[in-house]
């Protein structure tokens, strides 16, 4: 690394000095450019360049928060692997996408672009919200539905009360009779704890500020140095892991 970059890493891992993090993503956004190509000039996805391009942007975000320049690798080895899995992480999680949903993810892809390109940096959701001309709700929305999903094989093996099963023999028939008692509020509350402690570490605190501290997704994306938009994908994601693993969220308690 220069001398300069050097001095970048340093400001921002003992300071975390903002613009010292704005810079060192700057300099490293031809990464994220060349691995978007990359993928494009194979031909096999529909996915736009630049949808592609904002799905690097992230993996080129999360490369920076975890890099240790200290360990003497260069950040480029670090990062292109995590650069390339969001996007592949993109590509995958878009099989299931109807047009209409893909259409608008490709209208805030491209909305995003176009501000980071204007303003030089990652626009925060206000900004995006104004250039799509709708609310911040509206745009929160848009991301969650485009956002990741959790897909389960209907066929999928399934060790249900010990005997193994498939996931299809397990989803209740709605047609009969409900079972003449239900969980009980304390049941539910232990069953989210313990799927919220199985949860990685930034999801958990997303989810405790979002949650328990009443905090909004800007404030928390300020505590943890990511935009609000990044925010909104880790709440989804850790919502979707919950409904997954214990079949419910705080949301629906």
């Amino acid at each position: 690394m220069t001398r300069l970059t050097n001095q970048l890493w340093d400001r921002y891992r003992n300071d975390g000095d903002p613009t010292a993090r704005r810079q060192l993503l700057d300099g490293y956004l031809g990464l994220v450019h060349h691995a978007a190509r990359a993928i494009a000039q194979r031909g096999v996805t529909d996915v736009e360049l630049d949808e592609l391009i904002s799905a690097g942007t992230i993996g080129l975000v999360q490369a920076l928060e975890g890099f240790d320049p200290g360990r003497g690798l260069a950040f480029s080895t670090y990062a292109v692997p995590r650069i390339r899995g969001a996007m592949l992480d993109e590509l995958r999680q878009r099989d299931w996408m109807p047009r209409s949903m893909r259409s608008r993810s490709r209208q805030i892809a491209a909305a995003r672009s176009a501000l980071q390109q204007r303003l030089g940096r990652m626009p925060a959701a206000p900004e995006l919200a104004e250039e799509l001309k709708v609310d911040l709700g509206t745009l929160w929305k848009w991301e969650a539905d485009t956002g990741p999903r959790v897909l389960l094989a209907i066929d999928q093996p399934s060790d249900h009360g010990g005997e193994e099963t498939t996931l299809a023999e397990t989803i209740p028939d709605m047609s009969l009779p409900e079972p003449e008692a239900a969980m009980t509020h304390d049941q539910h509350l232990q069953r989210l704890r313990e799927a919220f402690q199985s949860l990685p570490e930034k999801e958990r605190l997303v989810l405790m500020l979002s949650f328990y501290e009443g905090i909004n997704l800007r404030e928390i994306g300020e505590v943890l140095h990511v935009t609000e938009s990044r925010v909104s994908q880790i709440r989804t994601r850790a919502l979707a892991r919950l409904r997954e693993r214990c079949g419910f969220t705080p949301e629906d308690l």
